[in-house]
């Protein structure tokens, strides 16, 4: 094991699957001349060539459709918007062409394309940049939707997307680029579609993906220092971490809270219609019977993310509103 950073992890996956196929090839907004914007692809011009790494106007409609009809055709593209708030610009093509085409050709069309940027908050960036649309992609059929926490989970989930036949949406955050962990220099990949149990536990379960996770507070990292807190008043807490929220690991959250007998699940992004409410529902359809206390949602407030630091600690999820909601669920 050597430790790297997440932007490095991400470089790794896509240059040995790039190395591995040459139908592979990158394509957006200064990927290949300024290296990425977060210089995620840092050299892949010089090993790949411009025909292979490919910087784009700004117009993020135009080159996802290029990677839609490319996939179509055969190829495995791998599209990066500078931030997942641009991909609204984009979304015909990958709501109405990416994830319908093999739906629409009968089976005749695979759309292999990969999706990626950063996600979320990042820090006095307002409104307009710090969204979280994890939970709309996850509402189209034939899309798959990766959020990985960690620089291991990034390189292993990033080469099981670029693998995958069907279109996937890669979600990083903006603050993890330079989060470091334990990466193994030999190939490795995650399948996606499979939860990880990050730490085990027999009190109380935690669901939880990407930021919220990642073991840095400083980068966003808020359910970690919540369950340290929950241990030493004796608490015993086991963490999911999904990996995907397009195919969700049922199976492993509902066996979980079959163990613990309560749950609290922590999003970034805003409760109305969300990732989390989903889980909540299939927890109570097929667990009820095992819940000793109401199931406990923590998200962002219902409310466009504010420029100023205070009130953005005010809006996202904290350390201390997971405490407080697991405290409800425990001392109810």
């Amino acid at each position: 094991m050597r430790e790297i950073a997440f932007r490095e992890a991400l470089r790794e996956a896509m240059s040995e699957e790039m190395r591995r196929d040459p139908n592979v090839f990158l394509m957006g907004e200064e990927v290949a001349e300024y290296n990425g914007a977060y210089k995620v692809s840092q050299g892949m011009l010089d090993e790949f060539g411009a025909k292979r790494v490919i910087d784009t106007p700004i117009a993020e409609l135009g080159f996802a459709g290029i990677g839609v009809g490319a996939a179509a055709n055969g190829l495995r593209p791998i599209i990066e918007f500078m931030t997942f708030n641009f991909s609204l610009v984009a979304i015909d093509q990958v709501i109405n062409s990416a994830a319908k085409m093999m739906s629409m050709s009968g089976g005749q069309y695979s759309v292999p394309i990969v999706f990626r940027g950063p996600t979320g908050n990042a820090g006095m960036l307002s409104s307009q940049h710090s969204q979280n649309f994890e939970n709309w992609f996850a509402n189209t059929p034939g899309l798959k939707v990766v959020v990985p926490s960690n620089p291991y989970d990034a390189k292993g989930l990033l080469k099981s997307s670029i693998r995958d036949n069907d279109p996937v949406i890669f979600m990083e955050s903006e603050l993890m680029y330079g989060n470091k962990g334990e990466v193994p220099e030999e190939e490795y990949l995650i399948p996606l579609g499979k939860a990880h149990i990050k730490k085990e536990g027999k009190d109380l379960t935690i669901v939880s993906f990407g930021k919220m996770l990642c073991d840095n507070p400083q980068t966003g990292g808020v359910v970690m220092p919540a369950v340290a807190e929950l241990e030493k008043q004796g608490i015993s807490v086991e963490v999911i971490d999904l990996r995907t929220v397009r195919p969700i690991d049922y199976e492993t959250v509902i066996n979980s809270v079959k163990k613990t007998n309560r749950l609290v699940i922590v999003e970034e992004s805003w409760p109305l219609a969300s990732i989390s409410s989903e889980i909540a529902y299939n927890v109570q359809r097929f667990a009820f019977d095992y819940l000793d206390a109401p199931i406990r949602r923590v998200n962002s407030m219902d409310l466009p993310l504010p420029y100023a630091p205070t009130l953005i600690e005010a809006i996202l999820p904290s350390t201390k509103r997971i405490i407080e909601a697991s405290n409800s669920v425990l001392y109810r």
